[in-house]
């Protein structure tokens, strides 16, 4: 069993790393671009398992306590089809 993991910036918390990114683009000619925030993606590979919701209450834990910082950052699991 395969997931990801999108761990981005929560709404109003600061990106300077974004914020760099935004003005390179400008930099480059890339006039359209107004805003970039930056993430992390992770692909999660599970145990096999038939149990979807205990992969995902795992898989909950793990990006809370481990692959996020909750105070400033939110996270989306999805599964990738077998």
């Amino acid at each position: 069993m395969k997931a990801t993991v999108h761990v981005t910036l929560k709404p109003g918390v600061l990106d300077p790393q974004g914020q760099t990114i935004q003005r390179a683009s400008e930099a480059l000619g890339f006039t359209r671009i107004r805003d970039v925030r930056q993430g992390k993606f992770f692909e999660v590979e599970l145990a096999d398992s038939d149990d979807t919701e205990a992969a995902r209450a795992e898989l909950e834990r793990f990006a809370r306590e481990v692959l996020a910082n909750p105070v400033i950052e939110d996270y989306r699991i999805e599964f990738l089809p077998a």
